[in-house]
């Protein structure tokens, strides 16, 4: 079994290129690099990590490719592209023959209306190419925003679909249903996989404890099922709520509960690797 982090993020800050991280995100504010992430991945048995785009510039692609050069342990890297690009092909070709670079993200979720990017021609054709080329595509929306992705999700079937942070419910709050209906909708679609992530940071303030989250990630395996879940830390921007050991517990906790021992690994690394296309080895 190969135990995968399938979500994390690693920067070098600059306040001038991460303007999503704001001054009531001081912990957000530092460096953060694979030697800070290597203690947690020993300490809790993971084997490799998927390194994933925080900001909207080719330069990020290439500084996570660099990285994943140097560092074993990045088995992946998301980066980001102008999938809307008139020149998208010739853009592409910037990476050709980068066999760490596993797919793509736009950040969805920070659209002036995510409706329209998701139903938009040119972004379409975009995610149809890297498709092509065998990329996975990330989706990144809020719980609000998942009403138009069952059916661009239905129109890209090529390969798979990564849903980011289980389509982010408000944990605790209220829209559970809609968020649910969404959510069920998307697993309909066999190519749609679902990461069981960033959800402590998603608790807007309210007071919840583990049976608050255990209660979405029921949710998540009643539509989903093991095999199509994957585990992702969110590493660092977890940090804004709970430290990689809380996150990590929360879900093994679920887990035991609920899941398997072999389901248990495909959680938590055999899906990733599946879905990836991840060599046993980091």
């Amino acid at each position: 079994m190969m135990r995968i982090d399938a979500h994390q993020h690693f920067w070098y800050y600059q306040a001038q290129e991460f303007p999503w991280i704001t001054a009531q995100m001081p912990v957000l504010r530092a460096d953060f690099l694979p030697a800070a992430l290597a203690p947690e991945l020993t300490r809790h048995r993971f084997d490799a990590s998927i390194a994933v785009q925080a900001r909207c510039d080719m330069a990020e692609t290439d500084f996570l490719l660099a990285l994943a050069r140097d560092h074993a342990r990045i088995a992946g890297v998301i980066g980001w592209v102008d999938l809307r690009a008139a020149d998208l092909r010739r853009r592409l070709a910037r990476w050709e023959g980068a066999v760490k670079l596993k797919g793509f993200r736009h950040i969805v979720q920070d659209e002036p209306d995510a409706t329209a990017c998701l139903g938009d021609s040119a972004f379409n054709r975009g995610v149809a190419q890297v498709q092509h080329d065998g990329k996975v595509y990330e989706l990144l929306l809020r719980a609000p925003q998942l009403g138009a992705a069952p059916a661009f999700c239905a129109a890209h079937d090529a390969h798979w679909l990564v849903l980011d942070h289980l389509g982010k419910p408000a944990i605790g709050g209220d829209g559970d249903a809609a968020w649910r209906r969404q959510l069920t909708a998307l697993a309909r679609l066999p190519h749609v996989v679902c990461k069981i992530s960033g959800l402590v940071t998603e608790t807007g303030g309210r007071a919840v404890g583990n049976a608050d989250f255990h209660r979405y990630l029921d949710d998540a395996l009643q539509a989903f099922g093991a095999q199509r879940l994957l585990f992702g830390s969110d590493w660092p921007v977890c940090l804004l709520a709970a430290p990689y050991e809380r996150v990590h517990a929360l879900i093994e906790m679920w887990a035991a509960r609920r899941l398997s021992a072999d389901e248990r690994a495909a959680v938590f690394g055999d899906n990733a690797r599946r879905v990836y296309g991840l060599s046993e080895t980091p």
